[in-house]
C-alpha cells in the first residue's frame, strides 16, 4: 500500500521553525528520509517553495482563474511531501509519527489508489497500467 504524508502547519508552526537553526532542520529530516530509505519504504518526497511562489487553478467558472499565491490559510496549504510504500495502514502511522516535526504542524495522509481500485475493464485504467509500466522502464534507464 502507499501513502502519501502531506505536511502542513499552523502559523504557531510557521513561527516556530523560523526559531530553528536552518542546519538542524536539515539534519533532522536528513535522518528520517535516511532511515525511511533504509527500510525500503520510502518513494518519493520533496519540499515546497513558499506559497507565495505558487499559484492556484480555480476551474469553478467557465473558464479556468488563476490566483497567485499567497493564497487559502497556512493550514491549508502544502509544505511537502513523501510517498511510502508499506504492508498496512498501522505501518503509514507509526513511519507518519516518526516525522521530525515540531508544535504547529500536522502530517495529512492518505492513501494513494491503486489500478486495482478501478474497474478493470475500462479502456482509460487499462492505458494507465501501460503508461506506468513506460514509465518504469524509463526510470530504470
Amino acid at each position: 500500500m502507499k501513502f502519501m504524508l502531506i505536511m502542513r502547519a499552523t502559523d504557531e508552526g510557521v513561527e516556530a521553525y523560523k526559531e530553528i537553526p536552518f542546519e538542524q532542520v536539515i539534519e533532522a529530516m536528513g535522518a528520517y528520509n535516511e532511515s525511511m530509505m533504509k527500510a525500503g519504504v520510502l518513494l518519493a518526497g520533496q519540499g515546497l517553495t513558499d506559497a507565495a511562489e505558487g499559484f492556484v487553478v480555480d476551474f469553478s467558472a467557465e473558464k479556468p482563474l488563476i490566483t497567485d499565491g499567497p493564497y487559502g490559510e497556512t493550514k491549508e496549504l502544502f509544505n511537502g511531501f513523501w510517498i511510502i510504500e508499506v504492508s498496512s495502514r498501522e505501518e503509514a502511522v507509526e513511519w507518519a509519527s516518526r516525522a521530525p516535526l515540531g508544535k504547529g504542524a500536522f502530517l495529512e495522509v492518505r492513501r494513494v489508489t491503486e489500478i486495482s481500485d478501478f474497474p478493470e475493464d475500462n479502456e482509460w485504467i487499462q492505458k494507465e497500467e501501460g503508461w506506468r509500466e513506460e514509465q518504469s522502464q524509463r526510470a530504470q534507464q
